[in-house]
């Protein structure tokens, strides 16, 4: 009797999951085999590897380099700041001042794509509230040195939600921190900085390179950001794509088919290597 009580739930816990299978099949794995097929197809539909000779031009070396230093850049950078901030919060005594936190940094890392950028354009645009008020009450004027419209302006805006992310996944990494760990180093007479160096850091470690990792693959993908605030002044492989299979001027669904396969591949490596990492640090936690 309990024998076939056991797989009739388990018959129909697959039932539930199966919604979410499907899903995937249609909005994940089936896409991926449609991008892989049209990357290698010609013109007349023969088998081509002509669309992945088109990538190799200058334009879209370009864009892939700045979109691999945008992320690169905006990664290190919210890793370093989201590392401190989220120390800080996990150290925190009051628990619903240190859950507050945690909430507001959730909802700010959803918080993207072109509603984000035209938050920044009414903040800092050339005619933006922060603007206006240091023109005019501290007679600074930020344009043109400064510009949200341009690369540094666009890392300005990426780390709104690439900082918070970093907090979310780095504080249960904090857990791993023994508090008698500190106290032997202490009685052993290391100092603050000798036990992050020689403990805390490379207990960290897993999880920040997780994180690093996690945060570039986050802002290689981003598209809406970069468009609505850059739009084709910046040259990002994200821009490409949607350039060369919904553009007019530069319409070539194969060429823009070979540059998501290469930025699949990209993405693919990097969440190898979060999981890898994220194993790692998993050890410290139980």
């Amino acid at each position: 009797m309990s024998v076939g009580r056991s797989s009739h739930t388990g018959g129909t816990a697959w039932l539930g999951v199966l919604p979410f299978l499907i899903f995937c099949l249609a909005f994940e794995i089936i896409p991926v085999f449609i991008l892989l097929f049209g990357s290698f197809s010609g013109k007349n539909g023969g088998l081509t590897f002509v669309n992945y000779e088109k990538i190799s031009a200058p334009i879209y070396v370009r864009s892939f380099w700045n979109s691999i230093q945008l992320s690169a850049i905006t990664a290190i950078l919210g890793a370093i700041l989201g590392l401190l901030i989220g120390y800080t919060i996990f150290r925190i005594q009051s628990p619903r001042l240190r859950e507050a936190l945690i909430a507001l940094s959730d909802v700010t890392t959803n918080f993207a794509g072109a509603p984000l950028a035209f938050a920044f354009i009414v903040i800092l645009g050339s005619s933006g509230v922060v603007t206006l008020a240091f023109e005019q009450y501290l007679n600074l004027k930020l344009y043109p040195t400064f510009s949200i419209y341009s690369y540094s302006g666009l890392i300005l805006a990426y780390l709104y939600f690439q900082l918070p992310l970093m907090i979310l996944l780095i504080i249960p990494a904090f857990v791993g921190l023994r508090r008698e760990w500190v106290e032997s180093a202490q009685n052993l007479g290391a100092t603050t900085i000798q036990y992050w160096w020689r403990i805390g850091l490379p207990i960290l470690m897993p999880s920040l390179i997780a994180g690093v990792v996690l945060l570039f693959a986050n802002a290689f993908g981003a598209y809406a950001t970069a468009w609505t605030l850059g739009g084709s002044n910046i040259t990002l492989v994200t821009i490409q794509i949607a350039f060369n299979v919904t553009g007019e001027v530069l319409h070539d669904p194969g060429a823009g088919d070979a540059l998501a396969m290469v930025s699949l591949l990209i993405m693919g490596v990097c969440i190898a290597i979060y999981q890898l990492a994220n194993t790692r640090a998993r050890q410290w936690v139980k």
